[in-house]
């Protein structure tokens, strides 16, 4: 048997194949119907011109549910494998409220597009990678405190690695857009989905898309190690 047929591990694997799919899917639709250039678009600039605007938002709102459902796993886990360690207890939900947050904003990006209504969409991707880091860094100290008893070491430092890893994206996708956006290279950039690769605007952009392509494929939390099995029954 393999590991994410074990109890409820399959959970976040479809978690990250299905967002990684939705992107796919609608990234093609958009390249196919020259909606967009095909080097390096914003992922919000797929799914913002129908048909792959329906695409983008359906497969979304699914991973924003797969994603409640890995986190509330991941909870009821964290809290089975600690019954009685306050300090994680606490942690644990904590990790909930803010991954249900994350999911939240991952639906509002789904739905509210970012050509139609800009600051509720940047809300919404506040929310999914802001809360998400946040997320990601109490899970990090979940691990700490749970080595060596319920896992190695090994896992922590995975967690540690991802989540710095995500951190620098963030903080570099916020520095270009910033820039970006500032009026420096034109106005009404909000809207434009081709662009000109003579245009020096065209690498700033292009590290934008290229870290948020990251952070939407980053898996918030690897939930298939540790010894116990999620099993339905026990949630």
């Amino acid at each position: 048997m393999w590991w994410f047929q074990q109890g409820l591990s399959f959970l976040p694997v479809a978690l990250v194949v299905w967002s990684a799919a939705s992107f796919v899917f609608s990234y093609i639709t958009a390249i196919v119907l020259h909606h967009v250039d095909p080097l390096v678009p914003y992922i919000s600039d797929t799914g913002t011109i129908p048909p792959e605007r329906c695409l983008f938002g359906i497969m979304l709102n699914i991973s924003s549910f797969l994603g409640m459902a890995t986190m509330y796993v991941r909870y009821k886990q964290v809290y089975a494998l600690n019954p009685e360690k306050s300090k994680i207890i606490k942690l644990n939900k904590i990790g909930l409220t803010l991954g249900l947050m994350s999911c939240f904003g991952l639906c509002i990006i789904a739905n509210f597009q970012k050509c139609i209504l800009y600051y509720v969409h940047v809300v919404g991707a506040c929310l999914t990678f802001g809360v998400g880091a946040i997320y990601m860094l109490v899970q990090t100290v979940l691990s700490y405190l749970m080595q060596p008893e319920v896992h190695s070491k090994d896992i922590f430092w995975i967690r540690l690695t991802v989540l710095l890893w995500c951190c620098s994206s963030i903080v570099s996708m916020f520095i270009s857009s910033v820039v970006l956006y500032s009026g420096l290279y034109g106005t009404n950039l909000v809207q434009k989905l081709h662009w000109d690769p003579q245009e020096k605007k065209i690498s700033l952009r292009a590290v934008v898309s290229l870290h948020g392509q990251t952070l939407y494929n980053t898996p918030q939390s690897f939930v298939t190690d540790e010894q116990a099995l999620l099993i339905a029954g026990s949630i």
